[in-house]
């Protein structure tokens, strides 16, 4: 005798044997909610609540959802794992270029504070000389009275440690000299190897 069987709702029917469809359950084709009606019934039944397969439908485990693609969903993981890596970065070369620019500041100790006192023969024996004066409106940079061009620095004061083996430079400025053209040559001397770097006071 076959038995009728359909999705819930579904006005398409299948006819199974009663070993069929208990082998088709077990498979997991049919829901529990799917809708049966055995012979001799005279109205469509839900197989849970059907007396023939109300014992096999509460075996059946229910389907998986189904997976929905949601296109307006952004994955923020990635995103933010390269922004912590962005963020370190900025910090560690922040902190560098900090370094770079600092200035050998002075130790703590019993001796009175005050200006360091260096005569013409230890500058000349001891220091590269460096001025730094504003000319017609434009900062003009002179190493040892020799006028250097701004993307030169570098080069004349490596030339200069090279030659005299002198690490230490003495800067000198006029007060209407930008801050921007002394930290160019503070910048310089690093990159050339110097040790030190000292202001000259009037």
């Amino acid at each position: 005798m076959k038995w009728k069987i359909r999705h819930e709702g579904s006005p398409e029917v299948v006819e199974l044997t009663r070993e069929e469809l208990i082998e088709q359950l077990g498979d997991g084709d049919w829901e529990a909610t799917d809708e049966i009606l055995a012979p001799g019934d005279s109205q469509w039944q839900a197989l849970e609540t059907h007396p023939a397969t109300a014992e096999i439908a509460a075996d059946l485990e229910p389907p998986p959802p189904r997976p929905y693609d949601d296109e307006t969903r952004l994955d923020m993981n990635a995103l933010i794992d390269v922004t912590l890596v962005l963020l370190v970065f900025f910090i560690l070369t922040t902190s560098v270029a900090a370094l770079q620019k600092r200035l050998e500041a002075p130790t703590p100790g019993d001796e009175k504070a005050g200006v360091a006192v260096v005569s013409k023969e230890q500058v000349a024996s001891q220091m590269i000389h460096v001025k730094v004066a504003l000319e017609n409106g434009e900062p003009v940079y002179r190493v040892e009275g020799k006028a250097v061009e701004p993307h030169r620095l570098v080069a004349e004061l490596r030339r200069f440690v090279g030659t005299s083996g002198k690490t230490t430079l003495l800067l000198e400025h006029t007060d209407d000299v930008p801050q921007d053209s002394v930290v160019k040559v503070i910048d310089s001397a690093k990159g050339a190897g110097m040790d030190r770097v000292r202001l000259l006071v009037p």
